[in-house]
């Protein structure tokens, strides 16, 4: 069971918090920022944009370099918010993902736990969904659970925030923060240009990025590709080494 934030606690006991989409099998630094939180919001309400990572992230390619590996969608309007794109369960998507790691058999020390993990979450009644977040929320608590993370989540789309209008990108953390009492927010170095610090330090709220360290590991036969879904990092990783990348970061200002 992914773990909730249960009704009756008190949002004013909230420090750090993180917001990001829902990505599917992201890569290891979303998993460093989850851990660096005390709470995580999904953030559902965004426009859904192609070419990003809500249906999609990387594995090796069984010659060299990275494929896609995806979740189909069903035909939605370009202005469709994430929290209603739908998978297309007409196709066989799961099985194709397994086949695509089949390559990683020959020379990943953990392809036999890791294909095993993937196929008790594929499997899973928690993964029969027809919404993409709500499998990815799903997914994310697995990986965390496997990897021991805590993960106390809240779905923006279900939550009663009462944000009003928003002028400027950097204003959605801004704002969630503020309704949720948190005295803390943590986001990826990449979207430090779109906030205001002044405008955090107005509301009391530390505004702070989270910089990940080097992450290098051996890919047996390959030339080393960064950034590849978390699913690769398993396929090559003890659980101490994950544990210990898990932590190679730094918060600063």
């Amino acid at each position: 069971m992914i773990p909730r934030l249960k009704q009756g606690i008190s949002l004013n006991k909230l420090m750090k918090i993180g917001i990001m989409q829902p990505y599917f099998f992201p890569y290891i630094g979303y998993f460093q920022l989850i851990k660096a939180v005390d709470k995580w919001i999904i953030f559902d309400i965004a426009q859904y944009m192609r070419h990003q990572w809500v249906n999609r992230n990387r594995i090796l390619h069984p010659a060299s370099g990275s494929q896609y590996i995806l979740v189909p969608k069903r035909k939605h309007q370009r202005e469709t918010l994430i929290k209603d794109i739908v998978i297309d369960k007409t196709q066989d998507w799961k099985n194709k993902i397994i086949a695509q790691l089949v390559h990683y058999k020959k020379k990943a020390p953990y392809f036999k736990e890791t294909i095993g993990f993937l196929k008790e979450c594929f499997f899973s009644e928690g993964a029969d969904v027809e919404s993409l977040s709500k499998l990815n929320a799903f997914i994310l608590g697995s990986i965390c659970g496997r990897l021991g993370i805590e993960f106390t989540y809240e779905v923006c789309s279900e939550m009663d925030l009462k944000l009003g209008e928003i002028k400027h990108p950097g204003d959605w953390a801004l704002k969630i923060s503020e309704q949720l009492g948190a005295t803390e927010y943590i986001n990826p170095p990449g979207g430090r240009d779109i906030f205001s610090p002044d405008k955090f330090k107005e509301k009391g709220i530390k505004l702070r990025f989270l910089n990940p360290g080097s992450i290098n590991y051996k890919q047996k036969g390959y030339e080393f590709v960064a950034g590849l879904s978390i699913i690769d990092v398993m396929m090559w990783n003890s659980g101490d080494e994950i544990s210990d990348m898990l932590n190679r970061f730094e918060i600063t200002a």
